[in-house]
């Protein structure tokens, strides 16, 4: 039986989800985005914390200050506005992507995987812009949407243990770009100077959901003066727009 949307779940006693859908969209997305951007304008007495992701929004409150009931009518009234847009809130990145080798990883197994050439992947994944959906897994880790339909591999069966910082990656449906290092089992094509998490920075995370991010080709010698350039200075530069 198909559902009604949005859906207002409890999870737990402190804490609610809002569904907006059951599919991984961009459509959806939006939505989800734009309702955690209207509730934290709402300031509302309560809200601990939000988490937004591919379809729903996770949101944490203090019982003490806002019920479950309330909060849900809080909701049900910023949705009544039609809260759909979030453009000027989104950042845009151009992100510097080696693919030559040794950054390039993947790209050959990926190339005869789909049977294409490296230059086919390449071009393939440095055309359309990704929507950030979701930050996690690992601290600052962006989820992108907007593969192309020609790049969507499924992911190794076995994990590859250690993944370096800075990996630009594709797996399944999505695209990735790894902050710290960790094990996965998506395709490195290349590897960018930019880090998504610096503890180091003011704001340790780069990338929020809603985000857009466009991919870069840029050969050794570029690659190497970014990555001398300091984080302050690589951010300015690949932060065009929000």
């Amino acid at each position: 039986m198909p559902h009604d949307y949005p859906r207002f779940l409890p999870v737990g006693d402190a804490a609610l989800t809002v569904e907006f859908g059951d599919a991984v969209t961009a459509e959806l997305n939006d939505q989800v985005i734009a309702l955690d951007i209207a509730l934290d304008a709402a300031e509302l007495d309560g809200i601990v914390e939000t988490v937004p992701s591919y379809r729903s929004l996770l949101i944490c409150y203090d019982p003490v200050d806002i019920s479950f009931h309330q909060l849900v009518a809080e909701l049900r009234r910023l949705l009544a506005r039609e809260v759909t847009t979030y453009e000027h809130h989104a950042a845009l990145w151009d992100v510097p992507v080696s693919y030559d080798q040794p950054h390039g990883e993947d790209l050959a197994e990926v190339a005869r995987h789909l049977g294409l050439t490296e230059e086919q992947v390449v071009a393939l994944h440095t055309e359309p812009d990704y929507q950030v959906y979701a930050v996690g897994f690992a601290p600052g880790m962006p989820y992108l949407g907007g593969v192309s339909p020609r790049l969507r591999i499924s992911r190794r069966e076995v994990p590859k243990p250690h993944v370096v910082p800075g990996a630009v990656m594709i797996g399944g449906v999505q695209a990735a770009i790894v902050p710290t290092t960790v094990p996965s089992a998506w395709y490195m094509l290349g590897q960018t100077p930019l880090r998504p998490f610096d503890p180091r920075r003011d704001d340790p995370f780069l990338f929020r959901p809603g985000d857009r991010v466009r991919f870069r080709q840029v050969d050794a010698a570029e690659f190497e003066h970014l990555a001398r350039l300091s984080p302050e200075a690589l951010i300015e530069l690949v932060r065009v727009e929000g």
